[in-house]
């Protein structure tokens, strides 16, 4: 064992000889705030799922799942991910095409694979295999970035989040193409190719709306604008959620008293609506708190990012941790009814597994990237 872990993890590249956790390659002060937002989200979701053990128990074994998986991951040397990054990604379309041709389905969408012992969503791997993917080819060459190299990055982006987009999953297919983006904006583009992004986006729009959109895609982007012009329908979750977080006032209701979620008002209220759950619950001293673990954890990534060894390690480091931003920013700006809702679960806190292993991986390859000795 100790000889595998001398090849993924050189002497050169570790931190061997200088402290405990180090040693273990763990980034301490990352796992204290990991461990702090489980056991929240734990606590939270205990509540918001109407007092189940079943989402509790399972939770607990994902969250468990998780740190194992972060862990281990740590212990592989930045620069064999880098080596290895193609592999999450051929394996991660692989397997969204075989959601396609086999997948499960469930409320009119198809993307989950199931294998008997084990049902999983391939898409959420994508979210870290891209911005990997990119890091490890961007992170090779001359910064910034060719006219061709980026060309070769948004092939790379447009394959997984086209399959995704088709089961249809447009949230996740944005989310896929915005991780990858993030690596491409950190390795550094020129002005004239971000303005001529902007203008081509702008030119499709109409496009989109017109031919790429569903109707309930475009449904949800109108109840944005008006939510109350259908309150029984459309506009149903967004009032509701809204009303959870407004009836929480600034201390809350209590733990499990509140009204809306506890009297199944509120949907979907221990997955992508749970914010509104801890709001209601907890007031707004709960959500500032849940938000400061999370700006700790954003602002500890960012220091990883700025203090990695190499331009792989700086690159994928500044990805995750933006795209974990993009995660709480987009669920707490859909359910307080500033952005379309589009199935973005709460980070650590939301029930689901396969969102919280993936999450866990990233959290590992940032405190591989954090161990990282000075290469000489």
């Amino acid at each position: 064992m100790s000889e595998f872990v001398r090849r993924i993890r050189p002497e050169g590249s570790g931190l061997y000889g200088s402290g405990g956790w180090q040693r273990l390659h763990v980034d301490l002060p990352l796992l204290v705030l990991i461990l702090i937002l489980c056991g929240s989200g734990l606590f939270v979701l205990y509540g918001a799922s109407g007092q189940s053990q079943h989402y509790l128990t399972r939770q607990a074994i994902y969250m468990g799942l998780g740190l194992v998986v972060m862990l281990v991951t740590a212990q592989f040397s930045p620069r064999f991910i880098m080596r290895w990054a193609p592999l999450p990604y051929v394996v991660g379309i692989l397997l969204l095409i075989a959601v396609a041709l086999v997948g499960v389905g469930a409320k009119g969408a198809q993307r989950w694979l199931d294998l008997g012992f084990i049902r999983f969503q391939p898409s959420e791997i994508l979210k870290l295999a891209c911005p990997l993917m990119i890091a490890s080819y961007l992170g090779k060459r001359h910064l910034p970035p060719s006219f061709r190299h980026l060309v070769l990055a948004l092939l790379v982006l447009l394959m997984p989040a086209g399959l995704v987009g088709m089961q249809p999953d447009l949230g996740t297919a944005l989310l896929i193409f915005a991780s990858g983006i993030f690596v491409v904006f950190l390795a550094g583009i020129s002005k004239r190719y971000i303005f001529g992004a902007i203008i081509v986006v702008m030119a499709a729009a109409p496009v989109f709306w017109l031919f790429l959109l569903r109707d309930y895609q475009r449904q949800r982007i109108l109840t944005l604008l008006d939510p109350q012009a259908d309150k029984l329908g459309a506009g149903w979750n967004i009032i509701q959620s809204t009303t959870a977080i407004g009836s929480g006032g600034l201390y809350g209701k209590g733990w499990m008293m509140g009204t809306q979620s506890q009297l199944d008002f509120l949907p979907e209220s221990h997955t992508d609506f749970i914010i509104a759950v801890l709001a209601e619950e907890f007031g707004l001293v709960g959500v500032v708190a849940l938000l400061c673990l999370y700006l700790l954890i954003i602002a500890r990534g960012f220091m990883i990012a700025l203090n990695a060894r190499s331009m792989f390690g700086r690159l994928l480091a500044g990805s995750v941790t933006l795209t974990f931003f993009v995660y709480v920013f987009v669920n707490m700006g859909m359910v307080s009814g500033i952005l379309p809702v589009v199935g973005v679960p709460l980070p650590l806190v939301s029930y689901g597994g396969t969102a919280i292993v993936t999450l866990m991986l990233g959290f590992g390859m940032l405190m591989a990237i954090s161990t990282e000795k000075q290469r000489v």
